[in-house]
């Protein structure tokens, strides 16, 4: 079917599609007012059939052709405040969008709409970029947990509180934590810390509230990072996790509160229960989960000071975070609860990982 010859006018692109002028213009996501508060996204790849995959926020969208030519395009419509993954999928293939300067990693990018918040300190990484690496580079042996880690270690602004980043090799590899703490500590908006970047090799299993993780966390880890002569002040412990990372970092609060008195918490997967892993809706059973559960028998909480931030598009997810927020407070934690333009989405909880960081440590 023939398309209209406006083409993409109403997002700025002049130019007939598939076209050389075209294709010289053309820019990465574009948003319009859609009139009823939200947005209307213009995607654009250029090759074969293809649709884009978001990372939470939204099922594949199929692209469209225009006429017989190589311009593929999907008009999109996004509720506002909205900061999103994606790649295009294409030939059993994932690519990074071409026309958009903000990757993560080789074959992502980060699309959000005009009135998401900015992310300061979080630079402009292309898809082709290769993020800087901590030098400072220890290989774990675990007993507890068996296996071997390579844990990076970076002090920023000569070093300071230990920060556990779980899921450590996505903030290496996907999102440049590391260049943003950086930046932070400079612009003075974060303290002087020290990073501990600690992958996991079974997310499900390990972050599942399991006390061994974090027997092996303070019996191994932290004497390894001390014994590598890296300035850092263990005594003041942050551990900032997300989505299961922050199930389990509150878990560790709870129950090795010795260990572990900060928390900076987003997205945090509170429904979870020992059975709601294998269910058909892991988000029906009790509001908060295990922790909630285990929250109404500690009296005082008074030593703790967590930061909760959770999507505001996580529609399934509010409920058991405000169960969790509202318990942590009563018991006495100091808390900080906010709501991140986004989804179940790394790319929005950027910017409350520098912010929570600060706020904790206070």
């Amino acid at each position: 079917m023939a398309e209209n010859g406006l083409g993409f006018r109403e997002f700025g692109l002049s130019g007939t599609p598939g076209s050389d002028d075209f294709w010289a213009a053309a820019t990465g996501p574009v948003s319009v007012a859609s009139g009823d508060g939200g947005w209307v996204t213009l995607f654009l790849w250029r090759g074969p059939e293809a649709s884009i995959g978001f990372e939470s926020w939204s099922e594949d969208v199929p692209l469209r052709r225009w006429d017989d030519t190589d311009c593929w395009y999907a008009r999109v419509r996004m509720p506002r405040r909205l900061r999103v993954t994606y790649q295009f999928l294409a030939d059993g293939q994932a690519y990074a969008d071409p026309f958009n300067p903000a990757g993560a990693g080789g074959d992502r990018s980060i699309a959000a709409t005009p009135d998401a918040p900015p992310q300061p300190h979080w630079p402009l990484v292309g898809a082709d970029d290769v993020l800087p690496l901590p030098r400072t580079r220890l290989r774990w042996a675990s007993e507890r947990l068996g296996g071997r880690r390579t844990v990076r270690v970076h002090p920023v602004g000569g070093g300071g509180p230990l920060v556990l980043l779980l899921d450590g090799d996505d903030w290496l590899y996907l999102h440049p934590a590391m260049a943003a703490f950086d930046a932070a500590v400079a612009a003075g908006d974060v303290p002087p810390v020290t990073l501990v970047f600690l992958p996991a090799k079974d997310r499900r299993t390990e972050y599942a509230c399991r006390p061994e993780v974090w027997r092996a966390v303070r019996d191994e880890l932290l004497p390894l990072v001390a014994e590598s002569g890296m300035p850092g002040d263990p005594d003041r412990l942050v551990v900032a996790g997300q989505s299961l990372g922050g199930l389990s970092a509150l878990y560790a609060a709870l129950e090795f509160p010795e260990l572990v008195s900060r928390v900076a918490c987003q997205s945090g997967s509170f429904w979870w229960t020992p059975e709601a892993m294998g269910s058909a809706d892991p988000f029906g059973g009790p509001v908060g989960g295990a922790l909630a559960e285990r929250l109404r028998g500690l009296p005082d909480l008074s030593g703790l000071r967590v930061a909760f931030d959770v999507g505001e598009h996580e529609t399934p997810m509010l409920p058991h975070c405000g169960r969790v927020e509202a318990l942590a407070e009563r018991c006495g934690a100091a808390v900080r609860v906010s709501r991140s333009a986004s989804e179940h989405d790394r790319a929005g909880w950027r910017h409350a990982l520098l912010r929570d960081v600060a706020w904790v440590l206070r």
